[in-house]
């Protein structure tokens, strides 16, 4: 598993945690049904304490990223009831919407913006399929977990 965590960063480290396993899912790092490290081995593998990572995964349950099953641990469980999904997205993208308002951005700028994330997010899919994907996106045994 490949994590980049800035520790020099304002963003909080559960939440940069909950960001890259986002990502690791959308570039497909992680799929349905695989299994994260436990808390404490990914506090011991990034060196932080345990109940930061505890923090992103709670988080990432709430967010339906993650499920909680008692044998394995956390789990990637991408939620399926898409009016929840939406409803998720629209709300977490107020506040840029509203910073693009504020720096004059129209809506083609930010359309522009939002198809070419798309297209490039789901490129990840379509090579992950092809066994294509760029060194930090394969599985953990070719890349271990970094802080």
């Amino acid at each position: 598993m490949y994590l980049e965590i800035d520790f020099s960063s304002d963003e909080a480290i559960y939440q940069q945690l909950c960001n890259q396993i986002i990502l690791g899912i959308a570039t497909s790092q992680f799929s349905d049904g695989e299994v994260l490290p436990s808390v404490r081995q990914l506090a011991d593998d990034i060196g932080i304490n345990m109940h930061t990572v505890n923090k992103a995964y709670t988080v990432l349950k709430q967010e339906g990223f993650v499920r909680m099953d008692r044998r394995k641990g956390a789990v990637i469980s991408v939620d399926s009831d898409k009016k929840h999904a939406i409803e998720t997205i629209r709300k977490s993208m107020i506040p840029l919407i509203a910073e693009a308002i504020c720096r004059n951005l129209t809506r083609e700028d930010v359309g522009e913006i939002v198809n070419g994330l798309y297209d490039e997010y789901g490129e990840y899919e379509k090579k992950a399929q092809k066994g294509e994907l760029p060194s930090q996106y394969r599985d953990e045994k070719d890349n271990p977990a970094h802080a």
